[in-house]
């Protein structure tokens, strides 16, 4: 259960950071919201190994490291958690945001791509032998999904987290319409980068 209760204030707080800081307007949001990711990795990983992300927990399943048994209920974990950041948002903001169109090609791909550079940077410093015991890793995870919504924010609002995504829709950050490509594109992104893993660690 504590694992759970992690992966839930986790995604929280991440989720809490999107939307504050994308409906007010913030100039740097992609960095307010790796930072955010970087500390609660922090605080939460000894316990949970501080997923967070449902296309996470698929890529670490995938990889080998996360029982099988934790796979739903750390999902749903995430979930509730986004939903009640999304809530928390929406009553501190006195408003929902304005969710724009999106290019559908373009923002599958710039997903599936984003998810996919996370995953992987996840799967390298969290989970190999070589990289064992660092204290780096959350500052590396944090700065991918920095760099990422920099680079792809313009082109699909740059959640490469179904969780996000769907908190994102609950705040009016994404059209309800356009839920599918981030579920199906950031899952696919977190399965791709077990795969190549995999390949490439198979002795890991």
């Amino acid at each position: 259960m504590k694992k759970y209760v992690v992966e839930l204030l986790g995604t929280f707080f991440l989720v809490f950071t999107v939307g504050n800081t994308v409906i007010g307007k913030c100039d740097i949001a992609p960095l307010a919201i790796g930072l955010s990711l970087m500390v609660m990795i922090f605080a939460g990983g000894h316990i949970s190994g501080a997923h967070f992300n449902p296309a996470v927990t698929l890529a670490v399943w995938l990889r080998g490291k996360c029982d099988t048994k934790d796979v739903v209920p750390y999902i749903a974990s995430q979930i509730i958690g986004a939903v009640l950041a999304a809530l928390v948002v929406t009553f501190l903001q006195g408003a929902k945001g304005s969710a724009g169109d999106v290019k559908l090609a373009q923002a599958f791909v710039a997903e599936l791509l984003g998810t996919l550079a996370l995953a992987w940077v996840v799967l390298n410093v969290a989970t190999t032998k070589a990289n064992a015991n660092n204290s780096f890793y959350g500052l590396a995870i944090g700065m991918t999904v920095t760099a990422m919504a920099f680079a792809l924010g313009p082109v699909s609002g740059a959640a490469f987290n179904p969780a996000v995504a769907i908190g994102a829709v609950a705040m009016g950050l994404i059209k309800g319409g356009n839920l599918w490509i981030y579920l199906v594109a950031c899952s696919l992104g977190g399965a791709i980068a077990a795969t190549v893993f995999k390949s490439i660690k198979a002795d890991d």
